[in-house]
């Protein structure tokens, strides 16, 4: 499939032997839809056929981890390939075919993850973790309405059910608060009950932990790290996207929430070296690309800053992917995630980190959403800011907000 669309791309479907013409490297878009195939097959595939706890290996230090890494795998899978399932109107016929496949597989893959009788039944109230996860799943749905509409009743309400479970998990007080919330927004999505505390005492918290500049604290504390695009960022944005329209008391902070977020993007862009590479720096950085989770939702959202172009965004994404999957031990023999920035460090991996929790690296694939004709595919690569400022380009400043 990852050649078939390789070649469909380049226009070269067909062609079976190349002699010595040497092809133009792929799209930028066929890497990315190489890339979210090799990320989403194991785990939709044997999740679809209920054997994902039969056949997905559990890497990570402590042994609590196989009670959450399955839906730790499924819900951050979801939460970055969801735009890209929504997409209906899709020219290319090899892409057209890999997406038919991998939304008909999602479809089965959460009628087994919220069946209370099925083998790959997940686990969504037992310990702290699973609310974590359960909202990325719920982020990833509101992120694919098309996906959440085609699922038969009895699905619907077992997922719904499932999510109400989480709810007996108390969030510790820091950028946890925002997993409650985004559960209650999907619940607003969709139209059903929900709670307003759980979502009110988020929003308001984190207005309380705003540091400057375009940076939250993550709970009262400012923490070196990239939990701003993991988790904290996207999930403001997205929530108050979701909520703001229904409860207009919210409108002023999601005017200020998108104000910060373009500022970030701002500054996430210019982390990303020539390279590829980025400041290895705070915890969580096994999440590998999952680190541009925010600068991945601009680009999404067409709320990049004015300055920021999103040909040069998409080259320095694509630069980030490559430099952390190239090296050959950053998939297992059987295709599944390692611990490690580059390449299997399980040293760099914290308690909490495990087989499941690396899929938060699919985040960066958010604008495979956008349509192929959508100027972050069409146009032509640009360069990014460091690799302007280091070949010598003269720039104005950066400024704070």
């Amino acid at each position: 499939m990852s050649r078939r669309i390789f070649l469909k791309t380049l226009g070269l479907a067909g062609v079976s032997s190349l002699g010595n013409f040497t092809p133009p490297p792929p799209s930028d878009r066929a890497f990315w839809l190489t890339h979210l195939d090799q990320l989403a097959g194991p785990v939709l595939k044997n999740l679809a056929k209920d054997t994902l706890k039969a056949t997905m290996p559990v890497e990570g230090k402590t042994k609590d981890r196989p009670q959450y890494t399955h839906l730790e795998a499924f819900g951050r899978l979801l939460a970055g390939i969801g735009p890209w399932l929504e997409l209906s109107d899709i020219s290319d016929s090899a892409e057209k075919k890999l997406n038919d496949t991998y939304f008909s597989l999602t479809q089965n893959a959460l009628a087994n993850a919220s069946n209370p009788q099925a083998k790959d039944f997940l686990n969504f109230n037992k310990g702290a973790q699973p609310v974590v996860d359960a909202a990325f799943l719920a982020h990833g749905l509101i992120r694919a309405p098309r996906l959440w509409e085609s699922l038969p009743e009895g699905t619907k309400t077992n997922v719904v059910n499932a999510l109400r479970s989480s709810r007996e998990i108390r969030p510790f007080y820091n950028n946890w608060l925002l997993f409650s919330a985004m559960i209650e927004a999907f619940f607003v999505k969709y139209g059903y009950e929900y709670d307003k505390m759980r979502l009110d005492y988020a929003l308001r918290q984190h207005e309380n932990w705003y540091k400057g500049d375009g940076v939250y604290g993550d709970g009262p504390a400012f923490h070196w790290d990239y939990y701003n695009s993991y988790v904290i960022q996207p999930f403001l944005y997205d929530i108050l996207t979701v909520v703001a329209p229904k409860e207009t008391v919210y409108k002023p902070m999601l005017e200020d929430v998108t104000k910060r977020a373009v500022r970030y993007a701002a500054i996430q862009e210019r982390l990303i070296a020539p390279d590829g590479t980025f400041p290895v720096i705070g915890r969580s950085i096994c999440y590998r690309a999952g680190a541009f989770q925010h600068l991945a939702t601009m680009a999404l959202a067409n709320k990049l800053p004015k300055d920021v172009k999103p040909s040069q965004v998409r080259p320095a994404l694509t630069a980030v992917i490559r430099k952390t999957t190239e090296n050959k031990d950053t998939f297992d023999a059987n295709g599944w995630l390692r611990i490690g920035l580059y390449g299997a460090q399980p040293a760099l991996g914290e308690g909490y980190i495990s087989t499941g929790s690396l899929y938060l690296c699919a985040t960066a694939l958010l604008p495979l959403g956008l349509p192929a004709t959508d100027p972050f595919w069409a146009e032509p690569a640009a360069e990014w800011t460091a690799q302007k400022v280091w070949k010598g380009v003269d720039l104005p400043a950066d400024h704070a907000l």
